[in-house]
């Protein structure tokens, strides 16, 4: 039998560490694909616990392999390590140190709960039935680090068998924990519509193809894309974030690119959303006597949860934490690249919240946003917990 309470109990005793490294990490943030000072930390860190550690996997996330004192599979345990391009506005001795970056979505405590998890299971060794690869991961704020370590062969050799990842959330009260199978979070769609019109002078609109107002029509337009062709069971988004047309204000730009997403959780809708966001685009630009180019890339496949491992992390918590810890969720419409590592291995992506006590919270990538740090030791209990759990193979009612 696993002992939850000792568990949880180590995983508290590590409070003081984890906030050391959490708030050096939060001051030191580092761009996807530029996380060098990051990776050697944690590299070090994993050295010291004993794991076989691999560094420049995905350009510059690291592996840490924890082999187990029994036989079993091998279970994959990710951290994303990346911060984003904002300046941040909090005052706090632990703010960053570096102009316009920022860890505003939590990922400095992902990390940390990823090495309090590896040390958690490596004082755990001799009763682990297999192995544990921890994958701190590079660049999921720009949806390339998964796939980039998934090249690089962080599922082979041991092949990895399952997958386990978590999202600090600061909007939920603290301690709780939510996920759900199969889609945890929507794919994401790039989506670039091109209007050509025909340029001219602002006082001559006549003579030109404003370009301009086609762009707008079609934004306009394409909000009733998710009203009324998607069904209200379902949910997608369409939501542009760039505008870029035009250089003087006295001219009629020739030209007009529109940016922007569309996310959703099933292929079906997806599908028809696509269709519909071409045959609106070109059909407006068409009608005002312009021509709109439609491109759409695909970024992001939905997070798509096992059932079986996602009942396994829910019951954890409840065993960790109560009954109450764990809450109901819709899933989220924002978009993971964990997705790619649950494309090749069943797993689950869980959210456990963070939302701050005592100080106002804001949401994840604003420039005051931050965590409770009362959190890390929650995260790490469950993440090792549901990790001895999968791999000794235990029942458990659902």
């Amino acid at each position: 039998m696993i002992d939850f309470a000792a568990i949880r109990a180590d995983a508290e005793a590590l409070q003081p560490e984890a906030i050391e490294l959490r708030r050096d990490f939060h001051r030191h943030p580092e761009l996807g694909f530029e996380e060098v000072r990051t990776a050697g930390i944690v590299a070090e860190y994993l050295s010291e616990l004993r794991l076989e550690v691999t560094t420049g996997v995905g350009q510059t996330g690291v592996v840490g392999l924890l082999r187990g004192g029994q036989p079993g599979a091998t279970v994959l345990v990710r951290a994303d390590m990346d911060a984003l391009p904002i300046h941040e506005l909090n005052r706090a001795e632990y703010a960053s140190k570096t102009d316009g970056v920022m860890h505003a979505c939590g990922h400095d405590g992902h990390t940390t709960i990823g090495l309090m998890t590896a040390k958690l299971l490596s004082a755990r060794r001799s009763e682990l039935k297999g192995n544990v690869k921890f994958a701190f991961q590079p660049a999921e704020e720009i949806l390339g680090g998964a796939k980039a370590m998934i090249a690089d062969g962080v599922l082979e050799e041991p092949r990895v068998m399952a997958a386990f990842g978590l999202h600090l959330w600061s909007g939920s009260p603290i301690g709780t924990v939510s996920s759900l199978a199969p889609a945890i979070m929507a794919g994401a769609d790039v989506l670039t519509i091109v209007v050509e019109g025909k340029g001219g002078h602002a006082a001559m609109p006549h003579y030109t193809v404003d370009s301009i107002v086609v762009a707008s029509q079609i934004v306009s337009a394409l909000q009733t894309v998710v009203s009324r062709n998607v069904s209200p069971l379902d949910s997608a988004v369409v939501s542009f974030g760039m505008i870029h047309g035009g250089t003087a204000l006295n001219v009629i730009p020739e030209q007009v690119e529109l940016r922007g997403t569309i996310r959703s959780f099933k292929d079906d809708v997806r599908k028809s959303v696509i269709e519909r966001v071409h045959a609106v685009a070109e059909g407006i630009a068409a009608g005002f006597g312009a021509t709109a180019h439609v491109k759409i890339e695909q970024v992001c496949s939905p997070t798509i949860n096992d059932e079986f491992i996602t009942d396994l992390v829910l019951d954890t918590a409840k065993e960790l934490f109560g009954e109450t810890a764990v809450v109901p969720t819709n899933g989220v419409m924002g978009s993971e690249d964990m997705s790619f590592f649950l494309r090749e291995v069943p797993g689950c992506f869980f959210f456990v919240g963070a939302q701050p006590t005592d100080a106002p919270t804001y949401p994840h990538h604003n420039p005051y946003f931050d965590f409770n740090e009362d959190v890390m030791p929650i995260g790490a209990a469950l993440m090792t917990a549901s990790v001895m759990r999968y791999l000794r193979g235990d029942s458990f009612t659902s």
